[in-house]
């Protein structure tokens, strides 16, 4: 047998008291966090991205015991965290299937990727005291509130918020003209509510009416764009994915329709078409694209939650490095399952922790959670409050596919008056 010699057994021995310092215990404890991915399907490539900012924050929180570089608090040392998820292909009943295989393992937080699960997952989710994370964020996440947390806007106070901005800095006597051009799918509708209308009613526009547009847009929607250039609408706002938002923004510079070109109209989403993947993609054909609830570009270094992802991707991903945004998410979706976890340890032993207990101690404990500006605002959350955020960020695409920050609008939780 081959003997370790004296320099090498030293070195080895050097190691093993790097990665456990004196008096840090070495984790013997597995908490689960993660859930349902829907990696196939129309939102495939955002998903995916999301997943690996979850994987390089386990890894990260596993090294450091810490849940980000601006943060005091610490993850108990004798603590690892594992991910689990499962491919749930867009399908609500391959949803249903993989949260109850994921609890069975011993899960205690969970998310889900989109509307269609979210809305088949949500009443038994709130039966099983299942404090869950996502970014899907239509106001059914509100009626009645659920387990179910965002860290975004509602797409109704998203854009709102966009409604807002654009009122503000309406120069004509006429009331604006709105309207929805919006995806054909449950996220698109969820816009539909009355409490939208009524708010943009209150604030001053004129609403014209409703067009949809795919999901994911095959053929250019001409016949959407003309209803609305022959409507005079001044302001369009919908809910769509890139592969909606992009044809249609593509269709309407052909059709000379754009705040910038013949006739004036600009057109608006949430969060659902990222504007830093949007923007690099269509360069100066998305100029005067409006986005609400997006996540900060990767070149806003001045910001430390983005140089923290930055930075992880440095180091996990030198050879294969993610470029869309919604890593970032994946980032703020994975810091909220922990810290729900970390707060619920701080009542309850781990291995006595229930579903409850990281829902009650843990989810709804969770004050001002400083994501290091990935989200609009910090998060807090409890019973009944499901958006976590209170204001809406907006940017806009604009010459040579630079995207600029508006500004912070309040969320008007027009869905909940």
């Amino acid at each position: 047998m081959a003997r370790i010699g004296f320099t090498s057994a030293a070195a080895f021995m050097l190691f093993a008291l790097s990665l456990f310092p004196a008096g840090a215990p070495a984790a013997t404890k597995t908490a689960y966090i993660g859930g349902s991915m829907a990696l196939t399907g129309a939102y495939s490539q955002d998903v995916a991205a999301l997943l690996a900012g979850f994987e390089d924050y386990v890894r990260y929180v596993n090294e450091r015991k810490s849940l980000a570089p601006w943060l005091t608090e610490k993850f108990p040392a004798d603590v690892n965290l594992e991910l689990l998820w499962r491919d749930d292909e867009l399908k609500p009943a391959k949803a249903l299937t993989i949260y109850e295989e994921l609890k069975a393992k011993g899960m205690l937080v969970f998310r889900v990727s989109g509307s269609p699960q979210a809305l088949a997952l949500k009443d038994k989710l709130k039966e099983d005291s299942m404090g869950t994370t996502t970014f899907a964020s239509g106001p059914f996440l509100l009626k009645p509130p659920g387990t179910i947390l965002t860290y975004l806007p509602l797409y109704t106070d998203s854009l709102a918020g966009v409604a807002d901005w654009f009122k503000e800095n309406w120069k004509e006597a006429r009331k604006p003209r709105v309207a929805y051009l919006t995806a054909d799918n449950a996220m698109g509708k969820a816009i539909e509510v009355p409490e939208m209308q009524a708010y943009l009613k209150q604030i001053g526009y004129d609403f014209v009416g409703i067009q949809y547009v795919p999901v994911v847009a095959t053929a250019p929607p001409t016949t959407q764009l003309m209803w609305l250039k022959e409507k005079g609408v001044d302001l369009a706002l919908g809910v769509m994915i890139l592969p909606g938002a992009q044809p249609t923004v593509k269709e309407m510079v052909r059709l000379g329709m754009g705040p910038h070109l013949e006739v004036k109209m600009t057109f608006a989403c949430p969060n659902t078409t990222q504007v830093t993947d949007f923007a690099e993609a269509m360069g100066d054909l998305g100029v005067g694209f409006a986005a609400a609830a997006s996540c900060p570009p990767w070149s806003d270094l001045a910001t430390p939650g983005v140089r923290f992802a930055n930075d992880l991707q440095n180091k996990y991903r030198q050879n294969k490095r993610v470029a869309n945004i919604t890593y970032e998410e994946g980032i703020i979706e994975a810091m909220t399952q922990t810290e729900a976890l970390r707060l619920a340890m701080k009542e309850t032993p781990f291995e006595k922790l229930t579903r409850a207990d990281v829902l009650n101690n843990g989810f709804y404990k969770i004050r001002n959670l400083d994501t290091g500006g990935l989200a609009s605002t910090p998060l807090t959350y409890g019973p009944g409050k499901v958006e976590g955020v209170d204001k809406v960020r907006v940017y806009q695409v604009q010459k040579g596919g630079s995207i600029v920050k508006l500004g912070l609008w309040p969320c008007r939780h027009i869905y909940t008056k």
